[in-house]
């Protein structure tokens, strides 16, 4: 068996081989699993702008790489964008979307913990209440936060988080083309 077939796998197992890779200290054993935890906390959380657009990127086009989805490609010009509005929004907190021509996802959690990953992750389970095949969310559930990460067209995102003045923490992602367009289904 070679290596290429070996590897083939497709574009979630591609996916999942990367980051797989990225993250050696997962293989350890259970008894080196306890005297790493805190080096891979750390290295996780690391706030180096590198580190951060990974920490968005990569759930993203987890779930995009689900579909079969051509990945998201960070943008400065978003993230700066984000970071603008996330700033207006430091004093209050509040979920009020920037009224741009991005695509917006947005994520208010109480306290300071929150990480990029989390936001994504939040906004990702709303899949459970998504009906491709009427193209709409389950009655009072939400599900357009979901659909603006899969939404094919959309090539590139850029994101930031604060924390506000209350303490708690606000994300916004900001994504080119916009997506969730009336009438079309997402992917």
């Amino acid at each position: 068996m070679g290596v290429r077939s070996l590897f083939s796998c497709g574009a979630i197992g591609n996916f999942l081989l990367l980051l797989f890779c990225s993250f050696p200290l997962l293989c350890l054993s259970d008894s080196a699993h306890e005297n790493s935890s805190k080096l891979l906390s750390r290295r996780l959380l690391a706030t180096t702008p590198r580190n951060m657009v990974k920490q968005y990127l990569v759930p993203h086009n987890f779930e995009r790489a689900k579909l079969g989805l051509p990945p998201l490609r960070w943008n400065k010009k978003l993230a700066d964008f984000a970071s603008s509005w996330a700033r207006q929004r430091q004093e209050d907190c509040a979920l009020i979307h920037s009224n741009s021509d991005y695509g917006e996802n947005l994520f208010w959690g109480s306290g300071k913990d929150w990480k990029p990953g989390d936001a994504v992750a939040t906004w990702a389970e709303e899949k459970g209440y998504y009906n491709y095949r009427t193209n709409k969310c389950a009655q009072n559930k939400d599900c357009l936060h979901y659909t603006q990460i899969v939404w094919r067209e959309s090539l590139t995102v850029g994101c930031a988080r604060v924390s506000c003045r209350s303490g708690d923490t606000f994300i916004t992602c900001n994504y080119d083309p916009h997506g969730n367009v009336i009438g079309q289904k997402p992917f």
